[in-house]
Order: structure tokens, then C-alpha cells, then sequence
């Protein structure tokens, strides 16, 4: 496997296809470029998902991450690109990215994006006392 920058987003199979279960994942280490001034951007991504059949490995998605290191990308446009390619990648059930922007010039960005798979209903949360 690479240890250099890359797109591709390897997959392997889902061991329980039958059973609803999330998948957390989570980097602090994102980077990217402001398109308009070239300055660095830093954020925490966080991944939610329901897989289907295929779940993402997570030392391509590192590396997946590290190409947007030297990318000028604003915040919203960079969140929606990241779940349209996990999207892509493994077609989950239910995918939500957040991406926490760190603050620059005393305003933050938190920008958050959905999938849901047609025909898919969330379970019902079981509320323990």
C-alpha cells in the first residue's frame, strides 16, 4: 500500500450486512488551502455511517485526507466532496461528514452533510433508563 497521497479509497467487505451499526471515524489532522488568500486551514473531520456491503479502510482514507493538503478548497465545498466520495466508495446506508473548521479571524465554520440510501429508515433509538 501506498504511503503517498492518494484518491483511491480501498474498501473491504462489511462482516454484518444483516445488522444497523455505526462506524465512527475521526481525524483532527485535515489541511487544505483558503482558495482565496493560500492560507492553510485546519479541521477536525467526522465521519458517521451505516455501511451496506463495503466499509472504507481507514489507512487509505489517511491518505485520502492528505491530498487536500496542498488544495485551495472553501469548507463547504471540500465537506460535500469527502461524502460524495465515501458515497461513491462503499454506498452506505447513511453517511453524515462533519467538518470543524478551526477559527480564523474569530469566526468558526462547522459545516455538516448528509446520505441517505433511498428506501433507508434510521432505527428507532432505545432509550435505557
Amino acid at each position: 500500500m501506498s504511503t503517498l497521497p492518494n484518491k483511491q479509497l480501498d474498501t473491504f467487505d462489511n462482516a454484518r450486512p444483516d445488522r444497523d451499526y455505526t462506524i465512527h471515524i475521526e481525524t483532527s489532522e485535515f489541511t487544505c488551502l483558503c482558495p482565496m488568500t493560500g492560507q492553510p486551514d485546519f479541521a477536525t473531520i467526522k465521519i458517521d455511517y451505516i455501511p451496506q456491503l463495503k466499509c472504507v479502510e481507514l489507512k487509505s482514507f489517511k491518505l485520502y485526507i492528505w491530498t487536500y493538503r496542498d488544495q485551495g478548497a472553501f469548507h463547504e465545498v471540500v465537506t460535500n466532496q469527502i461524502l460524495d466520495d465515501l458515497v461513491s466508495a462503499i454506498d452506505p446506508k447513511f453517511m453524515r461528514v462533519t467538518g470543524i473548521f478551526n477559527v480564523r479571524g474569530g469566526v468558526y465554520t462547522n459545516v455538516v452533510a448528509e446520505h441517505r440510501k433511498a428506501g433507508w429508515v434510521a432505527p428507532e433509538l432505545v432509550q435505557l433508563p
